[in-house]
């Protein structure tokens, strides 16, 4: 790798801890406070970052952070709790909310933004880094959805609440493998339930469901404690698609790894602390970072 490449890769790497802080603490601008539950890199001019906001929409910077500016969805009740990014065409891009449901589309950079047909309350979204037009989106009610025409349509990809574990929380992580784009993850949090009368009747716990066919099929794969919600997931980079992929899981108490292609996981060093972001350093893939509710910590 030459020069330049090098030093793309590090301000990549600089801009993603910076990410991880800002996902990981509340944000202020003269406004007031914004919460930034999402953010996304412009892969080709990594400087361009977008930031979803509590309340606030979307937020656009072209210096690396230094300066935002609004950029649509500013509606006081759209809260953007996802963005994806074409990789291949960057000015595309996609904002999952929960407040005002749905997703949205921008084909200009953030300047304009239009609904797509999904209007349920997203709280993930990951897009198929071969093959852009094809989404994935997890909602607040146990599902994921697919899209393979850029949003226009979507079908039911699974009901993970009716379906594959009886209970399950809100979607709140979804990734796909890089070398195997066929392969998803999704990460599901605590759901508590009451009967009518107010009583007790039981907590699920957050687990992690992999799919080997591009989202059609799900099964589980790690099933954690009853008070314990995934909220991100990362995979390793790898050349080899016969080796399993390494993955690692921040939740609401720690972050666990799977070297196995998520059939077995294993709490790391990082513990007692809730994990909202990871980051794995491009230069060097056994540093991982972790955005919690006060700081970014290396992990490895």
């Amino acid at each position: 790798m030459g020069m330049r490449g090098m030093r793309a890769l590090r301000l990549v790497l600089a801009v993603v801890i910076a990410v991880l802080v800002l996902r990981a603490v509340p944000a202020y601008s003269s406004h007031g406070g914004v919460m930034i539950p999402a953010l996304a890199i412009d892969p080709l001019t990594p400087t361009t970052l977008y930031a979803g906001t509590y309340g606030g929409g979307v937020f656009k910077s072209t210096d690396g952070g230094v300066s935002w500016s609004a950029s649509g969805l500013t509606n006081i009740y759209t809260s953007v709790t996802a963005l994806a990014i074409d990789p291949v065409t960057p000015t595309t891009l996609y904002a999952g909310s929960i407040y005002w449901p749905g997703v949205f589309k921008s084909t200009d950079g953030g300047a304009s933004w239009n609904a797509t047909g999904l209007t349920r309350g997203v709280l993930s979204l990951a897009i198929d880094p071969l093959t852009p037009t094809t989404l994935h989106a997890g909602d607040d009610a146990s599902g994921v959805f697919k899209s393979m025409d850029g949003g226009a349509n979507w079908s039911s990809a699974l009901l993970f609440y009716y379906g594959l574990c009886g209970p399950c929380g809100a979607v709140g992580a979804l990734t796909i493998d890089p070398l195997i784009q066929t392969t998803l993850f999704g990460g599901t949090g605590v759901i508590t339930a009451y009967d009518y009368d107010g009583s007790f009747l039981y907590t699920a716990s957050g687990r992690v469901f992999k799919s080997t066919d591009g989202g059609t099929g799900w099964g589980m794969s790690a099933w954690f404690d009853d008070d314990e919600s995934v909220q991100t997931l990362a995979i390793e980079p790898r050349t080899d698609p016969q080796t399993p992929a390494t993955l690692y899981a921040g939740t609401t108490l720690r972050v666990v790894k799977s070297t196995d292609g998520g059939v077995s996981w294993n709490a790391t060093g990082l513990t007692g602390v809730a994990v909202s972001s990871l980051a794995i350093d491009p230069l060097t893939p056994t540093t991982l970072y972790a955005g919690t509710n006060r700081l970014a910590s290396v992990v490895y």
